[in-house]
């Protein structure tokens, strides 16, 4: 036995290959994160395709590997130390994984802390502000009459997107180098064409975050982690 087979999680998702890392996922921007970090490592791992349905993400094996109930969460079977570790929240990931393979975050202390706050722009502003955007356009809240949420939303989506506008003005990259800062960053572009948002916040004015966005996907690794785990 493992920590992996011992975990309750192992019950609904069991582990064919328990000493390699575990991937519990789907491919939303937030689990495209992950899937792309370990495909760009090329650090061995298995997927296990976690649905967002309640019947998934809120059941108890689930809940006992993430009681926030959101993918993605891993399982390193060799954590710090030879030590398993268990660990949910994208971001929270990125850096675990970053740290673990020495890839795609700088050893130099400055560098270092410039990326991890451009992870954290994602973290509190991208993510949350273009998920909303998009549930008050395209979701549920496409059929509430008042429109002030949709605009908060739209306004600050633009914004944010004028932020990334500048910041890659003369850069390839949001640091010096691709970096996790742009892993945990381009997969919520996205996001904006599957909730058919772009024309209402300008994405085609923004040429330096296009061809960021066509760079990102343009490599190898996130063509392949775009469909991990698939989703048919």
């Amino acid at each position: 036995m493992s920590f992996v087979t011992d975990h309750p999680i192992n019950a609904r998702w069991p582990a064919e290959t328990p000493d390699l890392l575990q991937l519990y996922s789907f491919p939303t921007p937030n689990g495209i994160k992950v899937s792309a970090m370990l495909e760009e490592t090329g650090l061995p791992y298995e997927w296990h395709k976690v649905t967002l349905s309640d019947e998934d993400v809120k059941s108890p094996e689930f809940l006992s590997l993430n009681p926030n109930g959101k993918i993605p969460a891993i399982i390193d079977p060799d954590g710090p130390g030879g030590q398993p570790l268990a660990l949910f929240e994208s971001g929270a990931i990125l850096l675990y994984l970053a740290e673990k393979t020495g890839q795609f975050l700088s050893p130099d202390p400055i560098r270092r802390y410039q990326t991890i706050q451009w992870v954290m722009f994602q973290m509190g502003g991208i993510g949350p502000m273009f998920g909303q955007l998009g549930w008050f356009f395209a979701f549920g809240g496409a059929d509430i009459e008042d429109e002030r949420p949709l605009e908060r939303y739209q306004k600050e989506t633009i914004r944010l997107l004028d932020v990334l506008e500048q910041r890659l003005d003369g850069r390839d990259w949001l640091m010096d180098v691709y970096s996790i800062a742009d892993i945990a960053t381009a997969p919520w572009m996205r996001a904006l064409a599957h909730y058919g948002v772009q024309s209402e916040i300008g994405w085609k004015d923004r040429p330096n975050v296009l061809a960021w966005f066509e760079r990102f996907n343009a490599r190898p690794a996130i063509q392949r982690a775009i469909n991990i785990p698939p989703r048919e």
